[in-house]
């Protein structure tokens, strides 16, 4: 384990490096210069699950895409999700991209005379028309849609049953370990062996 406590993996799981012009400007960051990790999203989270990894990299191919030769722009970007804010994960996974988009609803930064607002850049039950969440510059408009196709990626057949006797206190402790181990070896497939799976993070871009 790593001086954090976290599985190894997450070390190396694919970083998000965006520049942040509010960073810069009020000297948190050289050059505005941040790197996000999965471990950023864990921390945010507080847990590590297919969810919060599909986030993760649905955000970061999405933002490869719309800057093929350049840096993120961090409070750049609006995004908007085809789900209700309180429908299933769309909390969790909006929380995440708001982590590394810098995008909220109306509670964000306000900004500072007239720059570095954040705020009325996320947005939820969105018609969309080929992905779960839409990612868009504000730049110049151009967009791209994106969707994580878990079921391709598959867990453990045990997982479910270990989970359940887990959850009413009846498992032993190897059970125990067995369950974790297998609930985080499909987050570690996802983030190591199909970060850049098309088949699996799908971006989709719009006209």
């Amino acid at each position: 384990m790593n001086p954090s406590q976290f599985p190894d993996f997450f070390a190396a799981a694919p970083p998000i490096p965006v520049v942040d012009p509010l960073a810069e400007f009020l000297g948190a960051a050289a050059g505005g210069l941040i790197e996000y990790r999965y471990a950023d999203a864990v921390r945010l989270a507080g847990h590590s699950c297919p969810t919060v990894a599909a986030a993760f990299l649905m955000t970061r191919a999405a933002l490869k895409a719309l800057y093929p030769e350049a840096l993120p722009e961090r409070g750049n970007l609006r995004v908007d999700f085809r789900e209700p804010r309180d429908a299933g994960v769309t909390g969790v996974m909006a929380a995440v991209a708001t982590l590394i988009t810098g995008a909220t609803e109306d509670s964000g930064f306000r900004g500072i005379g007239g720059h570095f607002n954040r705020r009325d850049r996320l947005f939820f039950g969105q018609a969309l028309a080929a992905g779960d969440v839409r990612y868009t510059r504000l730049d110049g408009g151009a967009a791209v849609e994106a969707a994580a196709r878990l079921d391709r990626v598959p867990g453990d057949p045990r997982t479910s049953r270990l989970m359940s006797l887990c959850l009413i206190g009846a498992a032993s402790p190897a059970e125990t370990s067995e369950f974790r181990e297998l609930w985080q070896g499909r987050v570690r497939r996802l983030l190591l062996d199909h970060a850049d799976d098309p088949e699996v993070i799908c971006v989709f871009p719009q006209p």
